[in-house]
């Protein structure tokens, strides 16, 4: 299926590793070129030849933190028009109520709402003077099934969900869509981490983790970081046009609920 996005040009921040990377070389198999973005140097770099070695497009990569203004000008300089922008960055480690303090969630807020707001911020404009714009926003299932030790993620993307469903509506008529993607147990290296502490916790070992994080999906495995990806460039595509506002599960068929 030809995606109608070939020579189009997107920014995937914190896009060195992980479900970013996996978005960004998803577009760049659609012939996207893709401004890639995270705070280590040599994954980043890595990140760009792997794309490179296997896609004919052009990829550029920007070392920062994205919660950075100076990371969102480099950003915004190396793709001055972009037609898709892909939110991501890393989630607060899981911990307990009592401990965080007003410094923890100010830097939960930063991460994973202000940032992508301020990305947004600066595109969103553009895609409606130029009639198209597909933006993604990489959140977590923790928006619709909370956990306590996740409240720093889910009370900052839960933040972000509500701005961006309000703001897909002003923008749905100039061929801009704004949605959500809502990832549950995808083999990364944030599962790795979260799979190392909930050994620690449960005093068991990390296969055992992964074993038991495996048999509380409803698939009865992890999901694969290309699965994602597709689902992203599906909805960065030019047939996704009327789908906006959305929040899509990614979970194995685990969530509990209707909507």
């Amino acid at each position: 299926m030809d995606l109608g996005i070939a020579g189009r040009s997107a920014i995937v921040c914190a896009s060195s590793r992980g479900l970013g990377f996996a978005s960004a070389n998803a577009l760049a198999r659609e012939g996207v070129n893709v401004v890639l973005n995270g705070r280590d140097e040599a994954s980043l770099a890595a990140a760009r030849d792997r794309i490179l070695q296997h896609h004919k497009v052009q990829v550029t990569a920007v070392v920062g933190d994205i919660t950075q203004p100076a990371t969102q000008e480099a950003l915004l300089a190396a793709c001055p028009q972009p037609d898709i922008l892909v939110n991501n960055n890393g989630g607060p480690a899981p911990g307990r109520f009592a401990d965080w303090d007003r410094e923890d969630w100010i830097a939960a807020l930063d991460a994973n709402m202000l940032a992508p707001l301020a990305m947004i911020r600066a595109v969103i404009e553009g895609m409606q003077e130029r009639r198209f714009g597909r933006i993604v926003n990489i959140t977590s299932a923790m928006v619709k099934t909370p956990m306590s030790p996740m409240g720093l993620s889910t009370g900052a993307r839960t933040g972000l969900t509500s701005v961006v469903k309000s703001l897909s509506k002003d923008v749905a008529h100039a061929n801009v869509t704004i949605n959500n993607l809502l990832p549950e147990r995808f083999d990364t290296e944030r599962q790795q981490q979260m799979a190392g502490v909930h050994a620690k916790t449960a005093g068991i070992s990390v296969e055992e983790a992964y074993s038991r994080m495996a048999k509380s999906i409803a698939a009865g495995r992890l999901g694969r970081p290309e699965e994602f990806g597709d689902a992203c460039a599906f909805l960065c595509s030019a047939q996704a046009g009327y789908i906006s506002g959305q929040n899509l599960q990614l979970d194995g068929g685990s969530f509990a609920g209707l909507m």
